[in-house]
Order: C-alpha cells, then structure tokens, then sequence
C-alpha cells in the first residue's frame, strides 16, 4: 500500500487493533489466531490498525510497561471494590495489561479507560475532570477549588470537618465555625488554624503551601505538628517532613488563573503537572532528558503548546500517536 492509497482506521478499528495486539501476546489459542486471520484480511483499515499498534509498541514499550502494572493493580483494586470475581475477571485482564502495555495505553487514553481515577473516584464527593479547574461550596460554606484531575471525600460528622483529598490538589478556604477543620492526604494531615491554603499529593506524599492565615502540619499522626503561615511550604512523606519553606505562594498557586509557574524545576515534574491538563497521557522515555530544569511561566490549558515552547528550548522529539498520546524522547 503506497501512501495515498493509506487509510485511515476508526477509533473503534484501532482499539481492536490493540486488542489483538494484546491478546497475541498472551499465548493466543490456534482459533485465536485463525480468527485474527480472517479480522486482518477483513478491511485495508484493519491492517492499518494493526501496524500501528505495532509502532505504538515499539516507540513506548518499557514506560508502557511500568502503567500496564499500575493499571492492573487498580484495576484489581476495583473490582474488588465491586465485589467482582478476582478469579474469573482479574486475572484475565492482569494477564492481558502486562503483556500488552500499549493497550493499556490506548484504553487509558480513548475509551474512559482510567481504573487509577474510578478507585479515587468510588469514595469521593467532588472530581474534576483533567483540564477543569473547579469550585465547590461545602456544608460550612467553606469552599475548595479542585486543580485539574482531582477528587476529595468529605465527612463532617464527629464534631470535626475532615475533607480526604484522594487526588491532585485543593485549595482550601475555610469559613470559621468553631468545629476543626482537617485535610487529609496519604499519612499525614492539615489542620487550619488560619483560612487560605493548597494541600497538593505528590508522588510518595503531600505538600502544603500557605496563601494566609495558619496551618498546622503534621507528617502522620505521631509526628510533631509544623505550624506554617503565609509564603511558608511544607511538603512530608513515609512519616516525616522536610523543613520548611519560604515561597512565593501567590506564584505557586497561580494554576487557579489558569498559569503554571516553575522555577529549576526538572521536565519530568513539568510533564507530570501537564498530564493533569491534557485529556489522554504523555510518556516521557529520556531519563537524562526528564532531569533537565525548566523554568518559565506557562497557560494550563494549552498543554501541547506547553510542549512545543519546551521543545524549541530543549530540543527533544515529540510524537503523537493515536490521537491522544504524546511520546516525548
């Protein structure tokens, strides 16, 4: 086939695609491959399809690998959660998302595929979406702007106002009411003796940044309170905290404008905080590349053009492959 005679497969054809990709991978039966046979010679499209998801392996397989794991295991995580069969179901699909990490990609991208956020998702009052900044009003009327892709539980029951946040970053403003007020993230928690803050997850912990007021940190429920208070941050982890920090909070909690403001900080956080913003994934491969140091001031809601402006200084390859995954390399 030349290349105007290519076509151009349906989303529905492409997750196909990587289904058999997937399943080829996982000691397929001699039907299996028979059937395959027959979907292949079915449709030019078909075929298309097919080579693609091999290129998709090819370009990401080792970073693919590591989601196709985590996404197992939530995936696990989830249906016991509802109570489904682990024989019959999970070990199916484990098999199936460790051998064959671009379907997990392709899903996780396209279909709604996100078994990480449904297990945030089950036990929580309020989500945003990846992309929207959004602001809710408590019982209290205390008021919480949830960053892209984030959730939080609330219980205001036992005499004290606790909010869990499950994923991504609050910003919390918190109306007096006599009761104590507390969030909740990994081990540890902030407890408001002031009013204006942000409590963000980070990959094996929390960190707290204070805009006004005071807060009360403690890294888990053994650990000596920190008490922060305006421009100052914290950020704990595995059951201790680092030292304090004096910061410009009015910058770092700039992503409520709709700005994302680093200074010295590595591409591979930069990518992570994009994610947040973009509607599929971006797979960073070049570890030396990931440790390099960004600085600038850039608008969340354009993360491709987030990517181009980095590219032009940092001089690395972006690919885009099935419409929602950025490979950068």
């Amino acid at each position: 086939m030349n290349q105007l005679d290519r076509v151009t497969p349906t989303p529905a054809q492409e997750q196909a695609a990587l289904a058999w990709l997937s399943l080829l991978h996982d000691q397929p039966s001699s039907g299996d491959q028979l059937t395959f046979s027959r979907w292949l010679q079915a449709d030019p499209a078909h075929a298309e399809a097919y080579a693609q998801a091999q290129v998709l392996w090819e370009l990401s397989e080792m970073p693919a690998r590591t989601l196709a794991d985590e996404d197992a295991f939530a995936l696990q995580g989830y249906l016991n959660a509802m109570n489904r069969s682990r024989r019959t179901r999970v070990r199916r699909w484990s098999g199936v998302l460790a051998m064959a990490a671009c379907l997990v990609l392709m899903i996780g991208i396209g279909a709604g595929w996100q078994p990480m956020r449904w297990i945030d998702d089950l036990g929580a009052d309020y989500v945003s979406a990846p992309g929207e900044i959004r602001t809710v009003t408590l019982a209290d009327q205390s008021q919480v702007t949830l960053d892209a892709d984030s959730a939080i539980a609330v219980d205001f029951s036992g005499g004290e106002r606790h909010v869990q946040l499950r994923r991504g970053a609050g910003f919390f403003s918190v109306t007096h009411t006599g009761d104590p007020f507390v969030v909740d993230a990994e081990k540890g928690q902030a407890r408001v003796l002031g009013t204006q803050f942000e409590v963000r997850l980070q990959p094996h912990g929390a960190q707290v940044t204070v805009l006004s007021g005071r807060v009360g940190v403690t890294a888990d429920r053994h650990a000596e309170q920190q008490i922060l208070t305006a421009g100052q941050q914290v950020a704990y982890g595995e059951g201790s905290a680092q030292k304090l920090r004096v910061v410009d909070s009015e910058a770092q909690l700039a992503w409520r404008q709709g700005w994302l403001n680093y200074y010295k900080v590595t591409l591979a956080d930069v990518v992570q905080d994009l994610g947040r913003y973009y509607p599929g994934r971006i797979v960073l491969l070049n570890d030396e590349l990931a440790a390099r140091r960004v600085s600038g001031s850039f608008p969340s809601k354009d993360p491709q053009a987030v990517l181009g402006s980095l590219q032009g200084v940092l001089g690395f390859e972006q690919t885009k492959v099935m419409g929602h995954l950025i490979i950068l390399r």
